[in-house]
């Protein structure tokens, strides 16, 4: 293989490469998803982790609600939903043109009607809890915390336990996806589909409970993380593709994806 400076900013490699940009792009999508994955799988931990838990039906209550830590934990709970939204879609871009491909696109859709649902209910949690504790507190009202009976109640949490059955429906078609798939490790989306199929009942639970479903989403997230990674980089690595007497040439004035050019 040669190299040849041929003009100001641009660089020629001739020799038996070319670069086929749309895999390689199509693969850093994958790779980009495995990470949001992963990052999903640590916030799923740290939202019960911060979460403080206490007697929401006193001002010990309405400290919690009125904290920091109550505010922080929710909203890192929401972004960690969005995460999962983006790594369900990398993984659907994986698995196109395999025979898990309609699964997989299900899988997403669902999810994601899922994320919508959910979301609002956890904007409650964060931003209305927060003020009624606020509030509580300055007044000195115990009677105050009784409002966030109101708040978790009604159409919100129709809308809420629709949102965590249908994210539970999209994990279950994520690992039924991934088993048929035959390109990721078949078990690695069985953790994943657990998580959140168990998801309502954990909030029954103490916190400790909860940390630990928090660790097992996170374990579930973390391996379909690294199968997307190890996919996305053997894509990478196929988008070098063998063609003899040809020759590269990257300009560096060119945008991203388009700065190689292939010549015969």
């Amino acid at each position: 293989m040669t190299t040849v400076l041929t003009a100001p900013g641009e660089l020629t490699v001739a020799g038996n490469y070319a670069i086929d940009p749309e895999r390689s792009a199509a693969a850093f999508r994958v790779q980009l998803g495995a990470l949001v994955l992963s990052m999903a799988g640590l916030l799923f931990v740290m939202y019960p982790a911060l979460r403080p838990f206490s007697d929401e039906s006193s001002l010990q209550g309405a400290a919690a609600f009125g904290s920091t830590a109550w505010l922080a934990a929710h909203m890192l709970a929401m972004v960690a939903f969005i995460l999962t939204g983006f790594g369900v879609f990398a993984l659907h871009l994986s698995l196109q043109d395999t025979p898990a491909e309609r699964v997989s696109f299900w899988a997403l859709i669902v999810g994601w009607m899922g994320i919508g649902l959910t979301l609002p209910f956890y904007g409650g949690e964060a931003f209305g809890l927060h003020a009624i504790g606020q509030r509580a507190l300055a007044d000195q009202s115990p009677a105050l915390v009784s409002m966030a009976g109101d708040v978790r109640s009604g159409a919100g949490l129709v809308m809420f336990l629709t949102g965590l059955l249908l994210l539970a429906v999209g994990a279950i078609l994520t690992a039924i996806a991934v088993w048929k798939s035959g390109l990721l490790a078949r078990w690695s989306g069985i953790p994943f589909a657990i998580g959140f199929a168990t998801y309502i009942p954990q909030f029954f639970g103490s916190q400790p409970l909860r940390v630990g479903h928090g660790l097992l989403v996170m374990m579930g997230c973390l391996l379909l993380a690294a199968g997307l990674w190890r996919r996305a980089t053997g894509g990478l690595s196929a988008s070098l593709s063998c063609n003899p007497g040809s020759h590269v040439t990257v300009r560096a004035s060119d945008s991203p994806g388009r700065g190689v050019r292939n010549s015969a």
